[in-house]
């Protein structure tokens, strides 16, 4: 990706060089403007919203979005190790507040932790596409976006990504469960159990 990166930026340098040199440098100074204002504004949103799930986790209220998720999520992941649903509902309540970044530790523990599930593949698949297209209740990252490029009505598009992400997140998650099925619980043989009841009854 970075090597993507610097081949597209040296030929964007050498065209505007070429085409229109005296142009240059104050297309590079305003791009780096732009860039470092979206970036304080963007971690001013960010600190708002870390800041508010902080005082959410002390005070208990994550726990409760945590555990109201479960049932959901045991469905979903087919899994029910409960250090692995808490990291799942952690990972999926913070996407819903469109705070990508910091649903990002909540989502590598939760990867870790569904590559040791039973269905392994069909559990990390539904971790990534539910991360990719994860229904936004409030797409807080878009909207500092949109506030820092100075956007008349920056949260007009709340309803449109509700719409797009609802719809999207069911037609991964329909996919996955089409195309790779979780694998059925294996049932444990019972000749040993069988064994042992014999034994203690002296046969």
């Amino acid at each position: 990706m970075n090597a993507l990166f610097s081949i597209v930026f040296l030929l964007a340098t050498l065209l505007l060089l070429f085409l229109s040199p005296e142009s240059f440098l104050p297309t590079l100074l305003q791009g780096a403007t732009k860039s470092a204002t979206l970036c304080f504004s963007l971690i001013s949103t960010y600190a708002v919203w870390l800041g508010l799930m902080n005082v959410w986790k002390d005070s208990g209220v994550t726990r409760v979005v945590s555990r109201s998720m479960q049932p959901l999520a045991k469905k979903l992941f087919k899994t029910s190790d409960p250090e692995t649903l808490d990291a799942v509902c952690m990972n999926m309540s913070v996407n819903l507040l469109g705070i990508s970044g910091a649903a990002t530790p909540y989502g590598i523990k939760a990867a870790n932790l569904l590559d040791k599930a039973d269905s392994a593949e069909y559990s990390s698949s539904m971790l990534f596409v539910i991360n990719a297209t994860s229904i936004q209740l409030i797409p807080t990252s878009i909207i500092g976006v949109r506030t820092a490029l100075h956007s008349v009505a920056p949260a007009d598009i709340i309803l449109p990504t509700l719409i797009t992400t609802v719809f999207s997140t069911l037609l991964a998650v329909a996919l996955v469960r089409l195309l790779i099925p979780p694998k059925p619980r294996e049932i444990q043989p019972i000749t040993a159990t069988k064994k042992v009841l014999t034994r203690g009854a002296g046969i």
